[in-house]
């Protein structure tokens, strides 16, 4: 058996789920940690609890493996947007951001700019929702401190070219929105300064985990605004308020989960043993067995047909008049999808099971018998 079957062989979901972007169902792999450390909790024998309440270096090192950063740069987090959040208040100077990114960014961008007057959100005008280094290019200004993008945008798929960004922006702060494709898109990570997202999608980790990354640069750069009392180098300060740690655990509040830091660690590392290379053709694959079936039924694709410019969001939009009638169908033969702004948005792991492209096929049969175009 290959790695890659393998990896397959970890999803548990039944047949007809296509809506990883919205959250993916935990790996088996997962799963048995979850058990394992709920179980070593619930007894919580003399003794035992030490190796659940040690789990940073094992979490730290997943994410390391996986992102190019090094262990000392990653810090913890519930999800993405306590990142993102924990990024924005720091930062100082203008920002360049898309207002039509995942709602986590800008929003963060504007209270941090409401609460401390010191970062200056500039809206970015896209290329049709697609955030691209031209684009960016030709709104630099000289006060631009930092530029925010998803890595993947929820809406259409579109995975963007981290490596031309960086190029256009040069030494300013790179920030990452990796949620829609950390674990299935091999992006150079380390030409970020900062990455945050979450677990619970493609990485199927289950809610409440997630991490941000650090260059060096940007933990010169930002302030830990919300640093907690686990925001400092030393154990278990009392009676006096000591600085925070000078590096990225600067960045957090509170101690973490420590059983959502054994399902993080475990979804990474069946991940990093795989390749995220590998899982992201497997994933392609998949995408373009859906294509095939939307052209077999003509239902119009809106995102990108370029593997180079995808991850495993295909966005269906039919005419307005039939969007109930899709999204309708799908949900009657028993595929799990998002119906957003007018469009059906599906979503494929690298495990395509034979019994959903039948299902999916079924939904497409009946939307355009009863579909007039």
């Amino acid at each position: 058996m290959s790695a890659i079957e393998q990896f397959a062989e970890g999803f548990l979901e039944e047949p007809g789920y296509l809506d990883f972007a919205r959250v993916g169902p935990l790996s088996a792999s997962v799963v048995a940690e979850s058990t394992a450390q709920t179980e070593l909790l619930s007894r919580a024998r003399y003794g035992s609890l030490a190796p659940l309440l040690n789990q940073t270096d094992r979490f730290q090192q997943a994410v390391a493996l996986t992102t190019g950063f090094r262990s000392d740069q990653i810090v913890f987090q519930p999800n993405t947007s306590t990142g993102l959040m924990h990024t924005m208040f720091g930062l100082t100077g203008g920002l360049l951001i898309s207002p039509g990114d995942f709602p986590s960014g800008p929003f963060a961008a504007v209270r941090a700019a409401e609460a401390l007057h010191v970062v200056k959100p500039t809206w970015l005008e896209t290329d049709h929702g697609r955030v691209t280094p031209g684009q960016i290019k030709k709104q630099l200004t000289p006060t631009t401190a930092a530029v925010a993008i998803c890595l993947v945008d929820a809406r259409t798929g579109y995975v963007a070219d981290l490596e031309g960004i960086r190029q256009v922006i040069g030494d300013r702060l790179l920030i990452v929105d990796a949620i829609q494709g950390f674990g299935v898109v091999d992006a150079p990570f380390e030409l970020a300064d900062v990455v945050a997202s979450g677990g619970q999608k493609w990485a199927r980790a289950g809610w409440g985990t997630g991490f941000l990354a650090l260059s060096d640069r940007a933990r010169e750069q930002l302030t830990p605004v919300f640093s907690g009392v686990a925001g400092v180098d030393d154990d278990e300060v009392w009676d006096e308020v000591i600085p925070p740690s000078s590096g990225a655990k600067a960045f957090q509040v509170s101690n973490p989960d420590a059983i959502a830091l054994a399902r993080f660690s475990a979804a990474l590392e069946e991940i990093d043993e795989v390749g995220v290379a590998t899982i992201e053709a497997a994933v392609a694959d998949n995408v373009t067995a859906l294509i095939n079936l939307a052209d077999e039924f003509t239902v119009p694709v809106a995102s990108s047909r370029d593997v180079r410019e995808r991850a495993g969001i295909l966005v269906l939009e039919p005419p307005v008049e039939q969007l109930t009638l899709l999204s309708a169908s799908l949900h009657n033969h028993g595929v799990s999808s998002t119906t957003r702004q007018g469009t059906v948005r599906l979503s494929v792991h690298a495990a395509l099971a034979p019994e959903t492209l039948d299902m999916v096929r079924g939904a497409f049969t009946s939307y355009s018998s009863a579909a007039t175009f």
